[in-house]
């Protein structure tokens, strides 16, 4: 009822907020796949002199454009963004290092009087910024080339099922596909000599000089599929297997992190094939349904967010979503 009412009743927009005294408040734009995030803040960006900050795990590698839809350098020519571009395929970026530097930004960004806008899908990240990241010991290179090693010669199902054997409990959160996350708890629990499920989990908000005002939106699902499926045809005619193919070159399947990432694993799939017109269209196939698996993902983690408050975007229009957004994020309480 208070959204309806606040998108009837629409008020002056300001081009900054005055906030002496309180602390720096932030936006959050989450949502699923093919929700419209990057339109949305690029309008809520212009409209309160922001910056945007992108939460996702695959934008911050030079190359991985079309698959990940990242903002066009004309886009980003307009609003500032951040890490976006900040590292190279060999490299494999976590979440700690996503904290790290997404906190880094903010600082920078309020030092300029403008407003950081955190923007993506990426649940764990997102969580990383309220929570805190999770707890574990830094990373060992030796440990981590030995079992990177195991994973190239005997794949993701054996070490899965060591991890299942080690920790059930973990492994039951996360998919036996995500070669990262099974090489990373492997590794924590070689080094710590505990199980991850033992690590204490972030339960709640940490103290800091942050208000974080978050919002998830999206489509009822049918619409959502319907986009998600338009989508990747376009990032198909864009060019995605040529991207795919040229990162390949640069060391796209070495990065366990990148290769798995939606739709680049599909498309490696595909160039591993004789390529016919059939290979294609079965690639096509799992690229939207991988999709769409995500953005149910998407759906279950946010659901379990008590920060995240939802916005349908079949029930408002974009300039109504844009005006709830920022007659909240003005409010002096």
């Amino acid at each position: 009822m208070k959204q309806a009412l606040l998108a009837r009743n629409p008020i002056p927009l300001k081009q900054k907020v005055p906030l002496e005294g309180k602390k720096k408040r932030i936006l959050v734009i989450a949502g699923p796949t093919a929700a419209g995030k990057t339109k949305l803040s690029l309008s809520l960006a212009q409209a309160i002199g922001g910056e945007i900050i992108s939460a996702d795990s695959a934008q911050v590698y030079r190359g991985m454009d079309i698959g990940t839809a990242k903002a066009t350098p004309e886009e980003r020519s307009l609003i500032t963004h951040h890490l976006i571009d900040v590292c190279d395929l060999p490299t494999l970026y976590n979440v700690a290092e996503f904290y790290k530097a997404a906190q880094s930004a903010f600082k920078d960004i309020a030092a300029r009087e403008n407003v950081p806008i955190v923007v993506g899908g990426s649940g764990f990240y997102i969580h990383s910024l309220l929570y805190g990241p999770p707890h574990g010991p830094p990373s060992s290179p030796e440990v981590r080339q030995q079992l990177e090693k195991q994973m190239k010669e005997l794949g993701p199902e054996v070490l899965y099922e060591r991890l299942q054997m080690l920790d059930s409990e973990y492994a039951a959160t996360i998919s036996e596909y995500d070669r990262h996350k099974i090489i990373r708890s492997l590794e924590i629990m070689a080094i710590a000599e505990r199980r991850v499920s033992d690590f204490p989990k972030p339960g709640k908000l940490q103290e800091q000089e942050w208000d974080f005002r978050c919002w998830f939106i999206y489509y009822p699902r049918e619409r959502l599929y319907s986009r998600i499926e338009i989508r990747c045809e376009e990032m198909v005619r864009k060019g995605f297997l040529q991207e795919v193919r040229d990162l390949e070159k640069k060391g796209l399947r070495s990065n366990l992190s990148a290769s798995q990432a939606i739709g680049y694993r599909q498309a490696l799939e595909y160039l591993e094939s004789p390529q016919t017109e059939e290979d294609l269209q079965n690639f096509i196939a799992k690229f939207k349904k991988a999709s769409r698996h995500y953005a149910k993902r998407q759906f279950t983690w946010f659901r379990k967010e008590p920060l995240f408050r939802w916005l349908d975007c079949d029930a408002h229009s974009h300039e109504q979503l844009k005006e709830i957004i920022l007659q909240d994020f003005e409010q002096n309480d």
